[in-house]
């Protein structure tokens, strides 16, 4: 059996997920104060001075504090339902079904959140390795639970999860610098759909 990794946003899909979903869950009175608050770190990574990575975990830190699990569980499958399928590249889609069809392991290592990768991937029998939210009584309290899963971090989480020596061949599909190290673990690797080895 082979295996194929698969970055989310950007790969399987031709925009970000993550920026959609925060718009549609956090209340608007703390969206205004959450831009005030936010607007310099964004100015930083715009300028390359403040990772991605880092940026998320912020926006995530003020706007998602206090919201109810249940509510927030909710607007995931939603956003599953009714956002992703339209924002998904048809060769991605073509590529998957080829490797499900040969009946490969596919795992989705993503930064992107669990709460609406989740519900998308157990619908189209896909393993998941994303950020879960950490959670306490019933609320979210900001913060991720597992730590982030991007860059170096995709790697740990994929050697966690699987034992790689296990598969004849390795495939994997990333788009930016956050996927490289995920690559590197790959026989055959693609970079924005282009086969780079």
């Amino acid at each position: 059996m082979d295996i194929a990794l698969f970055d989310f946003d950007g790969t399987i899909t031709n925009c970000d997920t993550f920026t959609p979903f925060v718009k549609a869950v956090i209340p608007r009175k703390r969206m205004r104060v959450g831009k005030i608050l936010l607007t310099p770190l964004i100015i930083g990574h715009r300028y390359g001075l403040l990772s991605s990575s880092y940026i998320r975990q912020k926006i995530v830190q003020v706007g998602f504090k206090n919201l109810p699990v249940s509510d927030t569980a909710e607007l995931g499958r939603k956003h599953a339902d009714a956002f992703i399928p339209n924002v998904l590249r048809p060769e991605a889609i073509e590529r998957l079904n080829w490797h499900k069809a040969r009946g490969d392991r596919i795992v989705i290592v993503s930064a992107s959140l669990t709460v609406y990768l989740g519900p998308w991937c157990e619908k189209m029998g896909f393993e998941l390795c994303g950020v879960n939210l950490e959670e306490r009584e019933g609320l979210l309290t900001g913060h991720y639970l597992d730590g982030d899963c991007t860059g170096r971090k995709k790697v740990e989480r994929i050697r966690a999860l699987i034992k790689l020596d296990e598969f004849e061949h390795i495939y994997a599909y990333g788009d930016t610098a956050e996927d490289i190290e995920m690559l590197d673990l790959a026989d055959s690797k693609f970079f924005n759909w282009e086969k780079v080895s």
